[in-house]
């Protein structure tokens, strides 16, 4: 006789995979799609999201969470496993089909104005589309519904249990201390990093890129690197969890943001298989997600530690005389080097939550209806002038840059810097237990930073929200204090 919680499973899985089915659509879209096929793909992806919404909201999808529930003799994480179920059920649940059809169409047609848009440097043309994605998106924050501001119900959505009035709290005051400690990097002499600059073979920055990746221990056999417009990762099961880069005029090229894309698949490679295609194996936020890609990017990749291991292999790789007088130091200080920029992918440590904070002050804007779409390309100036002093010089590289709005995604950006706080945190916390951790990344041995990533993050899955975790890893509740003191020791001495 099958159980309850056993049924249940099942159609679990089947929304999984129909979920899944959705991500593999969109990453063919976005690293092999022919252009053409934008109509057909809107189609299927608008059929999918429809069917696995069916599913999932379904009376009898309810009925068998209902019945699994009153199963006596649950285990533990059975009980957890029901209760992040029932969350994910009854928050579908608000949303009507027919909203979850628009919203898919809207996005798919959106992406497409964008790219395009962004290519011919028009944003009149990607206007009435961000409009309709701004729209879809208050629609949703009163469907989902929220208690203070209607931002919250979007960033529910990707940092759970984050409200609007939190982020200010935190937001806040880090832009200030940021804002400050630049100016004092900044009056100091900077390193000379204009070498890094240029075109560099990118078949050597492939091979050294996928050499580090796979000595770091991400998996090629369960997984994948190509080139697309926008680096991303994305995931079809904990055996398949593939990363996308582009190419940049920089002798690191494709490396660093490929290392980024990488500390997200590592998270996903190392979650419990035991809950394979339920939520709990998936991650309670998008902000612990991020923890994992900023650590390894910057606490890692941007170290001297890491370059005394690397330079000699990359300069091998490339064999180019460019390079043939430059010191792991070179390597370090063009990495890390701190400038205020337009580009948030390439920004610095230091800047780069200031790139968050812009984003989220106008999304939050946007949302609740003090600027209005037509207005975002002037706002964001102002506040790139404000934060960074820097003019844009266009709206490609300006309100445009980047991926999220043309996708109908609000709520996402405050994660990447939460990102930093929780990386800074435990990053500290893995140096209290291993005094000497750079020697160990100076011989190539980064499998301490792997294994306690594993144990004490990525096997938890969702098994508790993004703060528990972080705060039951570190010792340390949420603040911006392990940041800041990482990055003055960094940057000041």
């Amino acid at each position: 006789m099958t159980l309850p919680i056993d049924a249940f499973r099942t159609k679990l899985h089947e929304l999984h995979d129909l979920e899944m089915i959705q991500s593999l659509l969109h990453w063919d879209m976005e690293v092999m799609m022919p252009g053409k096929g934008v109509t057909a793909r809107g189609e299927q992806l608008t059929t999918l999201s429809a069917l696995a919404h069916q599913l999932h909201t379904s009376e009898e999808f309810g009925r068998l969470l209902s019945e699994a529930e009153q199963q006596s003799g649950l285990s533990k994480e059975e009980q957890l496993l029901l209760a992040e179920a029932r969350y994910d059920f009854d928050r579908s649940r608000k949303l009507p089909e027919s909203y979850v059809r628009e919203l898919s169409d809207a996005r798919t047609a959106s992406y497409h104005a964008w790219t395009k848009a962004k290519r011919e440097n028009d944003f009149s043309q990607f206007e009435p589309f961000l409009t309709r994605n701004v729209e879809l998106a208050r629609q949703g924050a009163e469907l989902l519904g929220y208690a203070d501001h209607p931002y919250d119900a979007l960033l529910e959505s990707y940092e759970r249990g984050m409200t609007t009035r939190q982020i200010d709290a935190l937001f806040t005051p880090l832009a200030a201390e940021l804002k400050q400690l630049l100016t004092e990097i900044l009056s100091r002499p900077l390193p000379d990093s204009s070498w890094i600059k240029g075109e560099w073979n990118t078949e050597a920055q492939k091979q050294f890129t996928e050499r580090v990746l796979a000595e770091l221990g991400y998996d090629f056999e369960a997984g994948r690197l190509d080139f697309a417009p926008h680096p991303f990762c994305t995931h079809f099961d904990i055996d398949d969890v593939r990363i996308t880069t582009r190419n940049e005029d920089t002798v690191f090229g494709l490396f660093l943001s490929s290392l980024h894309e990488m500390g997200h698949a590592l998270y996903e490679q190392g979650l419990d298989k035991t809950w394979r295609r339920t939520p709990l194996s998936q991650a309670p936020s998008l902000g612990i997600h991020e923890c994992n890609s900023r650590l390894w990017e910057n606490m890692v990749g941007r170290s001297l530690p890491f370059w005394e291991r690397y330079t000699p292999i990359l300069k091998n790789l490339y064999n180019d005389a460019r390079l043939a007088d430059k010191r792991p130091e070179d390597f370090a200080a063009a990495a890390s080097f701190v400038a205020p920029s337009l580009i948030r992918v390439d920004a610095d440590e230091v800047t780069y939550n200031l790139h968050i904070v812009i984003r989220y002050e106008l999304e939050k804007a946007l949302i609740e209806g003090t600027l209005a779409v037509k207005e975002l390309p002037q706002a964001w100036n102002a506040k790139y002038q404000e934060y960074l002093g820097v003019a844009v010089p266009s709206d490609a590289q300006g309100c445009m840059q980047d991926i999220h709005w043309s996708e109908g995604i609000f709520g996402y950006f405050p994660t990447y810097t939460l990102g930093n706080l929780y990386a800074a945190q435990v990053m500290e916390k893995i140096r209290s237990e291993q005094p000497d951790l750079d020697s160990q990344i100076r011989h190539g041995n980064t499998r301490t930073i792997l294994e306690w990533l594993r144990k004490h993050i990525h096997k938890r899955g969702r098994k508790a929200q993004a703060p528990v975790i972080i705060a039951e890893a570190t010792n340390q509740e949420l603040s911006s204090e392990a940041f800041l003191r990482y990055v003055r020791g960094k940057y000041l001495g």
